[in-house]
């Protein structure tokens, strides 16, 4: 087997800056990113109303245009939610077989590029195009926040969101990871993209109540618990650890963290039993209760990443003599 010359990352800037391009100017990244600016707005907007109407002293006024309280569907988060993973997967379903079907990939590895440098810059491009959507309305919202509530975010407020910002960057890279995967695996892009969907509608809609009925077979409640009306602590735990599969679970939980400083974890409710008054927890704390999730979605990320990486046969790469 010949050894291969030279970086294994030569040709990566070549490929990213063809892939973010062409995300940038295709028109179906612009239907998806209009369709994400117009719902957002829309939501933004009734969630400003709501503020200006409803709220009184509130020292997370900004935090409430992202994620209004009371249980609503009509919150920016909740659309995000929906939206990025299918801005993530439109970007990364063909990144590999639409070579293969546009019978581009034989002229792409004949130039000096290897498996390492391509894979990558698609997967880096993809990312960015979808860092830049998301800065973006992130900017978009902060602007109309401060046009139409009349003051400006406070230093905490900044840094919460700043922290949400990453962590929906890291929820769409597990999808945009995930989908380029399955266009390595299949050959056809309308099966890698019904594939995506699927898998994403099971572990968004699906895999929450299987969870809960796994975990209650695993270990079943016990009756002394019931009887006072509180969950089984063993029953829980498997009941979470088993929804944490889902990308969306750790999703929901890390924005809740960030979002909602007043939510309460188990550490606010012991306080309430023992006659504490609760208070909002400080950013510092907020982070450390939703860093065991943004590290799960990074690291859900990069391991979907290797094992599209490491799978050659599926690939086709194997006939190029870089490898």
């Amino acid at each position: 087997m010949p050894q291969r010359e030279g970086s294994p990352w030569q040709g990566m800037s070549v490929v990213f800056f063809r892939e973010l391009f062409d995300h940038l100017t295709s028109a179906r990244m612009l239907v998806m990113q209009l369709l994400v600016v117009v719902l957002g707005a829309a939501v933004v907007y009734f969630a400003a109303e709501q503020i200006r109407n409803t709220t009184a002293e509130d020292p997370f006024l900004f935090l409430r245009l992202f994620a209004p309280p009371g249980q609503t569907l009509l919150s920016f988060v909740v659309v995000i939610s929906i939206l990025v993973p299918i801005m993530a997967i439109g970007l990364g379903f063909d990144s590999v077989n639409g070579e293969y079907n546009r019978r581009t990939m034989s002229r792409i590895l004949a130039q000096p590029i290897y498996r390492d440098a391509l894979l990558f810059g698609k997967f880096l491009a993809g990312l960015v195009t979808l860092t830049i959507c998301l800065v973006t309305l992130w900017l978009l919202v902060l602007g109309y926040g401060l046009l139409r509530l009349g003051i400006p975010p406070s230093a905490e407020e900044i840094g919460r969101l700043l922290v949400f910002l990453f962590v929906t960057i890291a929820y769409g890279g597990i999808w945009l990871a995930l989908s380029i995967l399955l266009s390595v695996v299949f050959r056809s892009t309308a099966t890698a993209a019904l594939v995506a969907l699927g898998l994403w509608l099971f572990l968004s809609l699906l895999w929450p109540a299987l969870a809960q009925m796994l975990g209650e077979v695993i270990s079943p409640s016990d009756i002394r618990f019931a009887t006072l009306g509180l969950p089984t602590p063993d029953t829980l735990a498997w009941q979470t650890a088993l929804s944490r599969i889902s990308p969306g679970t750790l999703y929901g939980e890390a924005v809740v963290a960030m979002l909602n400083p007043d939510a309460q974890s188990m550490t606010t409710l012991l306080a309430q039993f023992q006659g504490r008054i609760q208070s909002p927890l400080p950013l510092n704390e907020s982070i450390i209760q939703a860093w065991p999730q943004m590290v799960s979605l990074v690291a859900g990320t990069i391991l979907l990443y290797v094992v599209g990486y490491v799978d050659r046969q599926s690939t086709r790469l194997n006939s190029s003599h870089q490898i």
